[in-house]
């Protein structure tokens, strides 16, 4: 009976333990000995061993002493020189940047595709899709209007004709009717080329006088040059080769 009165007794806790007297003394100390660790490393930068003797002692700069040159900044320099020379012009900081290597490595910035992606038509090598090409859909260029102009573009033709010159004129005899047939058989002019209806153009002196020239055109220089001189000028048909408002021969 008595154990189980012991037993069942309540428990008195016992005291906390307190610290000893001497731990913050102990941290004292220990502060002191790291101070004077610190001091005596920053000593053996500041002063070497060989300036106590009198001795040149080259001084150490570190990473945090040396100064960075921000390129965005000038830092009141004076960038352009006081006499601007070919020998002297340079361009300013950061102004010029190196040519960029595409295709070596991911770490330099354009590695694996070069900046063109992955796949498609404009990554192959080559110039890629042709200009005005919209992928297949009717283009912009075929979409809007065509206004009429010179007669060069798409919707327009023009006529190209077998060139007489002026100077072919000059070498037949006064008072005579010229065509490309009479300066042919002549020998004046040589065989047409692909093109069976002929054009005088001027771009010379014309000398033989009281001509009557037959051609399917004329330019306005060189119906200046043949009527000036007492000449006549003959438009021929492009279809019968015959002046223009005279019927064909009927047939017998």
């Amino acid at each position: 009976a008595a154990q189980a009165d012991l037993r069942w007794a309540p428990r008195v806790q016992a005291a906390p333990k307190q610290p000893p007297a001497t731990a913050p003394m102990a941290r004292a100390a220990l502060l002191l000995v790291c101070v004077a660790a610190v001091v005596a490393l920053a000593g053996a930068f500041v002063a070497p061993a060989g300036a106590a003797r009198g001795v040149a002692v080259r001084e150490r700069t570190t990473s945090l002493d040396m100064k960075i040159f921000d390129w965005k900044r000038r830092d009141g320099r004076d960038v352009m020189p006081t006499e601007v020379s070919v020998s002297t012009i340079k361009a300013a900081p950061g102004a010029r940047h190196r040519k960029r290597r595409v295709g070596r490595g991911i770490a330099a910035g354009q590695g694996a595709s070069c900046g063109k992606g992955m796949r498609g038509q404009k990554s192959r090598a080559g110039p890629g899709v042709r200009p005005g090409f919209e992928g297949g859909q009717t283009p912009l260029y075929r979409k809007i209007p065509k206004s009429p102009g010179r007669p060069m573009g798409p919707g327009h033709s023009y006529t190209k004709y077998n060139l007489l010159k002026l100077d072919e004129l000059n070498k037949v005899e006064d008072g005579s009717v010229v065509s490309y047939e009479t300066l042919l058989a002549a020998g004046i002019s040589t065989k047409r080329n692909k093109f069976d209806i002929d054009k005088v153009v001027g771009g010379a002196e014309l000398t033989a006088k009281n001509l009557e020239v037959r051609a399917h055109a004329f330019t306005a220089s060189a119906r200046e040059a043949i009527e000036n001189n007492g000449g006549r000028c003959v438009v021929l048909s492009k279809t019968t080769n015959l002046p223009e408002g005279e019927a064909a021969p009927a047939e017998a």
